[in-house]
């Protein structure tokens, strides 16, 4: 039988490859984001009594309206906006559904979609599977003196055509590290009173950032609000990825058109899991604590990496940091990546898996990206293998 693929361009993805060696070489994985550690016990007792109280049958098609009550008072509380529960919060099946089903909303055989360059490694196959035609913006990359990337708005804009439907931002950024400030806001406001955009905001690391740096989200400023589908992930917030549970926001308008296919891709979360987290929600602390839980895994492989020959870079959110390998190899980023793996036993990932072409220059700036959500042991163990390259 002939198949023709949809994503012909698609095979293994960087994260399954790296993993995969890192098992073959008995490596310490820091390149898969995900937590070494178990969610918190209380958050797994209340999903426990869930299943214990009957709740194990279909909720509401949009989610269990606790949850989404909690998820409307946090939205508040955090950036002031009130998202109507009835209409603008879906709870989806992790981040992953509520992005794919976003571009399959929106996006038209034909249609534009900028993306910032470089970009999560599911942007690009679900804009094509939508018809789509992704367009990326590169981030002006870091020097000595901006050590971090940074969105160059004037470039963005001048990729908007009269075929731009969507544009998508990721902040706290993967894989850079980064977060929004005030000016980029300010930049995408000029740019919706100018361009009748919708605006993908990948947010899930929303509650991870750093050195009292509060995360901007799009729901702070209303013009951009209007236009923006927000996203969000429990995964990535509650150390619990493999439970596949997150959320978007969005005008009633924008949420009706994503129902549509949430309907009929998963049509509702697992029971349980929305009634645990709706009734872990409501202590505030549960959130409202994970900057500084987080802050000190990172300093700690911060300050480890400044006794090896790598170079940390400034994270300011996510779980995340760059390092930079300019004075050990000339190697290209994957195939440093690899001889790490191999040879020393500790996996990354190379940032440049997260551009278009990865194997071109402008991809290659020697640099790994480390994940830093472990228990203090795994990262001991990764700084002394480092400490030997």
């Amino acid at each position: 039988m002939q198949i023709t693929s949809k994503l012909p361009s698609v095979g293994t993805t960087i994260f399954t490859t790296m993993s995969q060696l890192a098992l073959e070489h008995k490596a310490i994985n820091l390149g898969q984001g995900f937590p070494d550690f178990n969610p918190d016990p209380a958050l797994i007792e209340a999903v426990h009594q869930a299943m214990l109280d009957g709740l194990n049958q279909y909720q509401a098609m949009a989610g269990y309206l606790p949850l989404r009550n909690a998820i409307a008072s946090k939205t508040q509380s955090r950036y002031g906006r009130r998202y109507d529960v009835e209409t603008e919060i879906t709870v989806t099946s992790g981040a992953t559904e509520a992005l794919m089903a976003s571009f399959q909303a929106f996006v038209h055989p034909g249609d534009e979609v900028i993306v910032i360059e470089p970009f999560y490694d599911l942007y690009i196959p679900a804009i094509e599977l939508a018809g789509g035609i992704p367009v990326a913006v590169p981030m002006t990359p870091p020097s000595e003196a901006v050590p971090y990337y940074r969105v160059d708005w004037d470039r963005v804009e001048s990729a908007i055509s009269s075929k731009t439907r969507m544009l998508v931002i990721n902040f706290p950024h993967n894989p850079t590290c980064t977060i929004l400030r005030a000016e980029d806001l300010d930049a995408l406001e000029q740019i919706v009173e100018k361009h009748p955009l919708i605006i993908l905001s990948d947010e899930v690391y929303e509650h991870l950032t750093f050195d009292q740096r509060e995360h901007l989200s799009l729901a702070t400023r209303p013009s951009l609000a209007e236009r923006a589908v927000i996203v969000s992930s429990f995964g990535k917030t509650f150390h619990a990825t493999g439970w596949k549970v997150g959320y978007c926001c969005a005008p009633a308008k924008l949420s009706a058109e994503i129902r549509k296919i949430h309907q009929y891709t998963v049509f509702t979360v697992p029971s349980p899991l929305q009634a645990g987290l709706a009734t872990y929600m409501q202590e505030p602390a549960t959130w409202e604590s994970l900057p500084s839980f987080y802050q000190e895994k990172r300093d700690h492989l911060h300050q480890g990496l400044q006794h090896t020959r790598f170079k940390p870079m400034p994270s300011e959110g996510t779980f995340f940091l760059l390092a930079s390998y300019d004075n050990i190899s000339d190697l290209p980023e994957l195939d440093f990546a690899k001889y790490l793996n191999q040879h020393y036993g500790v996996g990354a990932i190379p940032v440049s898996a997260f551009y278009l072409n990865p194997h071109s220059e402008q991809a290659n700036h020697r640099l790994l990206r480390f994940c830093f959500a472990k228990q203090p042991s795994t990262l001991d163990q990764a700084i002394e293998r480092l400490k030997k390259v």
